[in-house]
């Protein structure tokens, strides 16, 4: 039987256009060893892995004439070094500069004629630092036959580099008549299939509703939100091609005194000083702001269990996911009453089932906890922009180093993709004592993004200092 594209997986390549390009990123900065972190040492480390990741030695294949969703096929001409591209800043080689490299990393999108993923060794950071900036289409990470490549080649201990002897062998790729020959097999045993595939390429709206119904599994969830759209601002705007990148580096242990004076868990802390930084930067763009405005966010996390609902699992293994839908009370002046609101909205959330469900995440794509940045993209990219207002991604990550080789990871940023008409996604990651914000903004609607970033810093003060 061919390796067909879900329904899901496919619409991600049917909607991508130059402006909306549908992949997750994520930048990992390494401390470079004393006997060095090379380009040939990490095409190694992942031509070596790559056997564990089947899914990344393929290409998707159309169907003549639309009569099936595309395959997944070996691709003959697979070049890993193609994939693994090895590139260096100028001097002083700065943080800015790397943001600004993967701003316009992120705005381009993936060939389609190869494996949709592509990884750049990005040498000449200062400190004796290198970058390593990955893309994946939403199509490629399912959560359960493959993940991010980035966790794959991650170890808790470092380990010695290996030569890699490339043994694999594709399969051959089928014929125009077989794939002829398999779509009409499939359409006479389920006669509805090539109906789904024209509307699917068509981007028929009363198609794209039922799958907006289906992938939040909740009927009632799905039908509220779509009576009830996201409130209208300068967030949901005609996106652009261009990319601005700006990240946030915090404590963990300032979220957890936040949650230890004020109550909540830490995920509403980082909502909080997400919302407090939302705030600033409306009223710094001449937004009437009242005392009910809110900003609607699409929120998919990861918890251990109900009751460690923060940044402190050990691994990124066997975690649970929940999405919600929270409105975002930025119209409140008073930090701990913004607190106190997102921790009442993500409490009702829990008891009432009003949020996108954690069984709708497992329908989006499977379930993987170290892929659940891609997970919450493929959430958002299925789902219509009246919905919601912004993405935000919120996932634990280990609290012990990890390592690319022997090459320490120092820090770890998620890259979120925008989808149409949205203009800032935000992705939120600990990793070992550290938690680390990444915001990908729309160049024209955003370009200040390095000033929300820099809200952020400010609005976790608030909370650290405020009082009732």
């Amino acid at each position: 039987m061919p390796d067909r594209l879900s329904a899901l997986d496919a619409s991600f390549l049917y909607v991508e256009d130059h402006s909306t390009p549908m992949h997750v990123g994520g930048v990992a900065i390494f401390e470079r060893p004393r006997d060095g972190f090379t380009h040939e040492q990490l095409l190694d480390l992942i031509g070596q892995r790559l056997a564990f990741l089947p899914r990344y030695r393929q290409r998707v294949l159309e169907v003549p004439g639309h009569l099936a969703r595309p395959v997944w096929v070996d691709d003959v001409d697979f070049d890993l070094n193609y994939h693994v591209r090895r590139s260096a800043l100028p001097q002083p080689g700065s943080d800015g500069q790397l943001f600004d490299l993967v701003a316009r990393l992120m705005s381009r999108r993936l060939d389609p004629g190869r494996p949709l993923w592509e990884a750049y060794f990005v040498e000449g950071l200062a400190g004796d630092r290198v970058a390593l900036v990955t893309k994946t289409h939403q199509s490629v990470v399912d959560g359960i036959g493959t993940i991010e490549l980035g966790q794959l080649i991650l170890d808790a201990t470092p380990q010695e580099p290996e030569p890699f002897d490339d043994t694999w062998q594709p399969r051959r790729e089928p014929s125009r008549t077989q794939l002829i020959l398999d779509a009409v097999a499939e359409t006479v045993q389920r006669p509805t299939e090539l109906v789904e595939n024209v509307r699917s390429i068509a981007h028929d709206a009363t198609a794209m509703a039922g799958k907006v119904t289906e992938t939040v599994g909740d009927v009632a969830s799905a039908l509220k939100t779509m009576v009830n759209p996201a409130p209208s601002g300068p967030l949901n705007v005609r996106t652009s091609g261009g990319r601005m990148f700006a990240v946030v580096r915090t404590r963990l242990e300032d979220f957890r005194k936040v949650r230890a004076a004020h109550g909540g868990t830490v995920n509403d802390v980082v909502l909080a000083a997400i919302t407090g930084a939302l705030r600033e930067w409306l009223l710094s763009r001449g937004s009437n702001l009242t005392a009910t405005t809110t900003v609607r966010a699409l929120v998919p996390m990861a918890v251990r269990d109900a009751e460690t609902a923060e940044f402190s699992t050990p691994a990124l293994v066997g975690n649970q996911v929940d999405a919600y839908l929270v409105d975002l009370p930025v119209g409140e002046p008073n930090a701990v009453l913004r607190l106190q609101h997102i921790g009442h909205a993500m409490a009702d959330h829990l008891d009432s089932g009003r949020s996108v469900a954690a069984r709708g995440l497992l329908t989006v794509g499977g379930f993987a906890p170290a892929t659940l940045h891609s997970l919450g993209a493929r959430a958002a990219g299925s789902m219509s922009g009246r919905i919601f207002n912004v993405l935000i991604t919120n996932s634990p990550g280990p609290q012990v180093p990890l390592y690319a080789g022997q090459a320490k990871m120092v820090e770890m940023f998620p890259v979120m993709p925008l989808v149409r008409n949205q203009a800032l996604a935000i992705g939120v990651t600990s990793y070992h004592g550290g938690v680390y914000f990444g915001l990908n903004g729309d160049r024209k609607a955003v370009s200040d993004v390095d000033l929300l970033a820099g809200m952020i810093e400010e609005s976790l003060e608030e909370l650290k200092g405020a009082h009732w």
